[in-house]
């Protein structure tokens, strides 16, 4: 067992935190946010993750995981200590490492004996380093001795607590042999891959992970937007290309691009990494341009099919930028219903979990639902932005009787077209051949 501090209770901090404790470890979760940790305390989870919830009340109960505000007696009292805060995109595209560097400093002034200090948060190559001098430069006894570590997470929102408790490699980047062990030891339960490699390479091979993952999304968006112009269908196209193992089949679904807190901060953290040292990335910048683009198509459909969209009633189905989540950071939703308002279009919008979020955003521009039904109730059209379950198993004879005109945008492709022709709807997804009056 490894007494763990981590400093961030954010959605990567409070997920590995848990999951630390979960396989037996002692675990203090400590920040800044006083009411955050107070809401903490008394079992109440900032985000929404599937079988969180549970996982923190059972850990808690059972004496392994704590929260506090009191981040110095959480560092000396800890033999690793991980740095989870933010790293959010600034305006030029780079990460904003504030808090990682303020944490770094509070380290250095409260290390009272050797530990181990991980960076869990995405950081742009070169940050361990950083990190390291900052703590030595704080310290009160320049005779204590410490590691930096990075050891990156892979967690995808919506699945983290499965991702970490199956995790299927840990990448750990360490400043000594001694540190690399420790943190190889404590992933050891997990029964996982490791690479054990340098600081720069481990922060490296984040965003190259990531980005290649975007690039992989942003080339079968394009594929798709070729296929409706020579009538091929991008369904069959993908899995064509997936059956090859030098490709495979994962991130090759067609849609309205990625979003979310990882890819899009990490493809334009890349970018400046990348003309910071004299590089021009270009491949890595078109995949950002071709992904704002895309998701924009389900605008342009709508115009194809109502032609001018002011004083239309548009139902908007799924707000967050994925499933299982209520995470609206870079989500489609944050282009596609400003640009519908903007064209006169009256919205009524539905997600089973992000309202709250969404409310944020958009204030009382919008009609929100709390039922997928009263979303369609006379709706001139449905765009599907997010495939939630409750619109993949849609009713859709009800929907057709419930809405005004049966036409369905969808963003996502949840639909084959056999079960839209006969079902009456006038259907237009990506990179497929669209559903039209006459073919039902």
């Amino acid at each position: 067992m490894s007494k763990i501090t981590v400093i961030g209770t954010g959605y990567v901090g409070l997920v590995s935190g848990t999951c630390f404790a979960e396989i037996g470890n002692q675990v203090v979760c400590c920040d800044i946010d006083n009411s955050k940790i107070k809401k903490l305390n008394n079992g109440v989870i900032p985000i929404y993750e599937p079988g969180l919830e549970e996982m923190v009340r059972r850990n808690k109960e059972a004496g392994r995981l704590t929260f506090t505000t009191d981040i110095p007696s959480a560092i000396q009292d800890a033999e690793i200590i991980y740095i989870a805060v933010g790293t959010p995109m600034t305006i030029t595209g780079e990460a904003d490492l504030r808090y990682v560097i303020g944490v770094a400093e509070s380290i250095g002034e409260h290390l009272n004996s050797y530990k181990v200090i991980v960076n869990k948060s995405t950081v742009p190559v070169g940050t361990g380093r950083m990190v390291q001098r900052l703590i030595r430069e704080n310290l009160r006894d320049s005779s204590i001795v410490f590691d930096v570590v990075s050891n990156p997470e892979f967690l995808r929102e919506g699945s983290a607590l499965s991702d970490c408790m199956n995790m299927e490699r840990a990448v750990i980047g360490a400043t000594s042999d001694k540190a690399a062990q420790i943190i190889a030891d404590l992933h050891e339960p997990f029964d996982t891959d490791l690479l054990i490699t340098d600081l720069e390479s481990a922060e490296m091979i984040k965003y190259a992970s990531n980005c290649f993952l975007a690039t992989k999304i942003s080339y079968i968006n394009a594929i798709a937007n070729v296929c409706e112009r020579v009538g091929a269908d991008v369904t069959s196209v993908a899995k064509g290309m997936g059956m090859d193992s030098r490709i495979g089949s994962r991130f090759l679904q067609a849609g309205i691009g990625y979003g979310g807190s990882c890819f899009p901060k990490d493809t334009h953290a890349l970018a400046y990494i990348a003309d910071s040292v004299g590089y021009n990335f270009r491949l890595l910048k078109s995949v950002i341009a071709a992904n704002d683009a895309q998701k924009l198509v389900v605008v342009n459909k709508l115009e194809q099919v109502l032609g001018d969209l002011k004083g239309r009633t548009i139902a908007i189905l799924g707000l967050a930028f994925k499933p299982n989540t209520d995470d609206m950071r870079d989500a489609p939703s944050l282009q596609i219903i400003p640009a519908l308002l903007r064209q006169g279009a009256s919205l009524k919008c539905y997600d089973p979990i992000a309202l709250s979020e969404a409310r944020v955003h958009f204030g009382d521009r919008v009609l929100y639902t709390e039922d997928v039904e009263e979303c369609l109730l006379n709706a001139d059209a449905a765009v599907i932005l997010t495939e939630w379950d409750q619109v993949k198993l849609l009713d859709l004879a009800k929907a057709k009787q419930l809405m005004s005109a049966p036409i369905i945008v969808d963003g996502r492709n949840c639909f084959s077209l056999e079960l839209m022709r006969e079902s009456g709807f006038i259907y237009h997804s990506i990179g497929r051949p669209v559903v039209t009056v006459e073919d039902n």
